[in-house]
């Protein structure tokens, strides 16, 4: 966060000259008598004293008495507001002194909080000019019957949410009213970047008019840093990639300057959440530490947002925290799910998952790898370590039809526990895109066997949705029991939230394998939404998977649903497997397109 300095060891002179009227009224051989019998410290601190006061008047004096002075270099970026006059002031007027002792006296001076640059060494020095503008894509709408589908299901979701929930978060689609999470129009900049890929002109158009127009980041309100930066920075940058429209960069740079505060913390490893008008962060409110997914999970839009504003702050402030992950001690390459923003260490005994809190650390291990034209070398090997790992480790098989998933270790022993979230069933997109850019084969192999059992936890279920966590039978089936299940539902964890990482790895074994079953798999998943899910105003998520006639709708539509679910289905269902070039760009881990750099 912006910390404060440590003004309780800064040092400052007093000056009390308790004869000053004597002093004017001495003649003019006295008055210069009694100055040359000042000591040679004595008068440089009148001097001091002088200069500050014109110092003082200088700056109290209004800006339009002194002349205009032209500004003949203009940024790209939006203008920063100067700080006012008497907070500079107040800087200038701390005099700090190392060489000698003694502390501040009763006097405390408060200043405008700011980067502790002991902690931050990140500055607004110039990386090199910034990325030229990039030239529109233009995408001309869907090509066949099931990309019109996804379309029109996207269509029906904005319908209801810009009659009901217009510049809120999310749509309530049932009791036609909004929930209000950060206060960002969360799916009006999610779904920027699936709106222009689709060719939604017209809808496209009024939701930049809304960006333009409403989108502002000043108000004291605190945000998760990890979710505001996938969902709006990486919105907002990828639309900009994709458009070349500058409003949206103008916007990025903005939201990207306020969320640097997080970065302020000892370790580098930032805090989760972060006020944006205020300018300040600090840990969660249920505890110290962070999810480890959370703060390895920003550096691609950080990094983004250097290349094309030409700042390097932000991107050196994102790779600090990856650096400081790759120092630290792990278990076969991996990490438990939290770590503390303060000590910069992972929680001990703290569980190891490729689930909640911890699957987007590997995803942007080789994300990050592929973005920088495979030039960061620890990136790749870390990544690599880590599937080592997880094999050892994490893979397991159920007894009687050996479908592989990853299990989770627990405890200070490492107990095996055989749960998998639905949040895993990624890995397989990403273990295909590491494989197809040179990593080892065996790695395509696994992410075969993934999306096999992924797929199976739709296809067992009665709505053919999956739930939100799985369990897996590993013991042995008793003598006589033909009928053991592989997987089992527990009623707390049955709930879809129309969720899409299934379907983005259907997605990228399609695009690199042009194997059609996936594009099979992924239209019966989408069947599946339009009957269990779909509401008059939009689509809902529901509670219940394991039931046709009691599915309990939950009435909530999330802005991933526009952002990441109905893009990939859209995708999927490219025919020409053209519409995203995967050389040229790298997803966000909600969806956004980012471009790959040689470097």
């Amino acid at each position: 966060m912006y910390a404060p300095k440590d003004l309780a060891n800064a040092d400052y002179i007093s000056l009390n000259i308790n004869d000053t009227a004597a002093f004017a009224r001495g003649s003019p051989q006295s008055l210069w008598r009694q100055w040359y019998q000042l000591s040679r410290f004595q008068r440089n601190i009148i001097y001091f004293v002088v200069i500050t006061v014109c110092l003082v008047v200088f700056y109290l004096v209004p800006s339009d008495s002194k002349g205009s002075v032209s500004n003949s270099t203009e940024t790209s970026h939006p203008k920063q507001h100067d700080a006012p006059k008497w907070e500079k002031l107040i800087e200038e007027l701390v005099v700090e002194n190392a060489d000698q002792g003694g502390g501040a006296g009763g006097g405390e001076v408060i200043e405008e909080p700011e980067f502790q640059p002991e902690v931050n060494q990140v500055d607004d020095d110039q990386i090199g000019p910034p990325q030229r503008k990039p030239i529109a894509m233009t995408f001309t709408g869907p090509s066949n019957q099931r990309q019109k589908a996804v379309v029109d299901a996207f269509l029906h979701s904005w319908k209801g949410y810009k009659r009901f929930a217009w510049g809120h978060d999310n749509l309530k689609p049932i009791s036609a009213s909004y929930q209000e999470w950060f206060g960002l129009g969360l799916t009006i900049v999610d779904a920027l970047d699936t709106m222009y890929i689709m060719g939604l002109n017209s809808e496209f158009a009024e939701a930049r008019a809304w960006v333009e127009e409403s989108l502002t980041f000043g108000v004291s309100r605190d945000v998760n840093l990890f979710e505001v930066t996938i969902r709006v920075l990486g919105g907002l940058l990828s639309t900009y990639h994709l458009s070349g429209d500058k409003i949206f960069l103008d916007k990025a740079f903005d939201l990207g300057d306020r969320l640097m505060p997080a970065f302020s913390t000892k370790s580098g490893v930032p805090y989760s959440d972060v006020n944006l008008g205020t300018r300040t962060a600090h840990s969660p409110k249920w505890g110290p530490d962070s999810s480890t997914s959370e703060v390895t999970t920003i550096q691609l839009e950080f990094r983004d947002l250097s290349r094309v504003s030409g700042q390097s702050k932000f991107e050196e402030a994102a790779a600090k925290v990856s650096e400081h992950v790759h120092q630290l001690k792990k278990f076969d390459g991996l990490v438990p799910i939290f770590i503390n923003a303060n000590t910069g260490a992972f929680r001990e005994l703290s569980t190891i998952s490729f689930g909640a809190r911890g699957d987007s650390y590997y995803e942007y291990l080789l994300k990050q790898w592929l973005q920088t034209g495979k030039t960061i070398d620890y990136l790749r090997d870390d990544y690599n370590t880590a599937i080592w790992g997880t094999q050892k480790h994490l893979v397991k098989y159920t007894a009687a039809n050996k479908y592989m998933f990853l299990a989770e270790l627990v405890g200070s022993n490492k107990d095996v526990k055989p749960k998998m979230d639905h949040l895993v069933c990624f890995l397989g997109g990403t273990l295909a895109l590491g494989a197809h850019n040179g990593l080892q084969s065996d790695h395509m192999k696994l992410a075969e066997e993934l999306v096999r059992t992924c797929y199976q936890t739709y296809a067992v279920q009665p709505t053919f949705l999956a739930p939100e966590i799985s369990y897996f039978n590993i013991q042995k089936p008793l003598e006589g029991d033909a009928n053991q299940l592989d997987m089992y539902v527990k009623a707390n964890d049955a709930h879809n939230l129309l969720r899409p990482e299934f379907l983005e790895t259907l997605f990228y074994m399609w695009y690199l394998t042009g194997n059609k079953t996936y594009q099979d798999w992924g239209w019966e998943i989408f069947q599946a939404f339009e009957k269990y899910t779909k509401v008059e105003h939009g689509y809902t998520s529901i509670g219940n998977v394991r039931s046709t006639q009691n599915t309990r709708p939950r009435d909530m539509m999330e802005s991933f649903w526009l952002s990441e679910t109905l893009k990939y289905l859209y995708l999927l269902f490219d025919d020409t497997r053209q519409l995203i070039d995967l050389k040229k760009w790298i997803f966000n881990s909600e969806g956004h397109p980012l471009p790959i750099y040689d470097s």
